[in-house]
């Protein structure tokens, strides 16, 4: 399991952003590896499997956010509109626990206890490089041979606020990106934007498959 700069127990960095983060899986990559990305994780697997491919034993994208490469998708597209409105003209004096707030309860999500942690990781992404407007090539893992997947969850069970808001657009997403790089497509039911915590055993289920084939 690698924590992204600023995040977990690795270390602070300015301003996180998924090319370095595919920088630094690419240092992990000295022998042959499956590769697995939550939401912003996605892209930099994408990244770090499109470089290095034969270095990749498998790729799965759980509940990927880098909306952009599906943008010609009109629910993709009103999305990345809402996104952008709401979190781009936040100004800099704006707390994390107030940016934590806002990221959780307009969309009917609890606010989280604001431990040291959590607030640490706030600010990490209160400074990372939106992966919603991440522009990536697909030609690269299309054209690769390892077996992928990409994992979402069918959201049904979710606050309809905050299916509505990025729900539904993170599976048209996920559909939309299995179709361009030839991965297979899982809903996982019952599951929101964590199908890996909400649904662990169906999600392992999946992985085992992929990586025994």
């Amino acid at each position: 399991m690698v924590d992204r700069r600023g995040f977990g127990d690795s270390p602070d960095t300015e301003r996180s952003d998924y090319a370095v983060d595919a920088e630094d899986l690419g240092q992990l990559l000295d022998r042959e590896a499956h590769l697995v990305g939550h939401s912003y994780g996605a892209a930099a697997v994408m990244l770090a499997a499109s470089a290095q491919p034969a270095a990749v034993r498998s790729l799965t994208l759980i509940e990927p956010s880098p909306l952009r490469t599906a943008a010609g998708h009109p629910t993709v597209a009103a999305a990345l509109e809402r996104i952008r409105a709401s979190f781009g003209d936040l100004g800099p004096e704006l707390s994390a626990e107030d940016y934590l707030r806002h990221s959780t309860e307009p969309y009917g999500l609890p606010m989280p206890e604001p431990t040291p942690r959590l607030l640490r990781a706030v600010r990490s992404g209160m400074r990372e490089r939106p992966v919603w407007d991440a522009e990536l090539a697909l030609g690269p893992l299309a054209g690769a041979t390892m077996p992928k997947a990409v994992i979402n969850g069918t959201w049904d069970t979710a606050h309809p606020d905050h299916r509505e808001f990025t729900g539904t657009a993170l599976m048209a997403c996920g559909e939309y990106l299995a179709g361009a790089i030839g991965a297979r497509h899982v809903r996982v039911s019952g599951a929101g934007h964590a199908p890996h915590q909400d649904r662990p055993d169906e999600v392992n289920a999946v992985l085992t498959r992929l990586w025994e084939s």
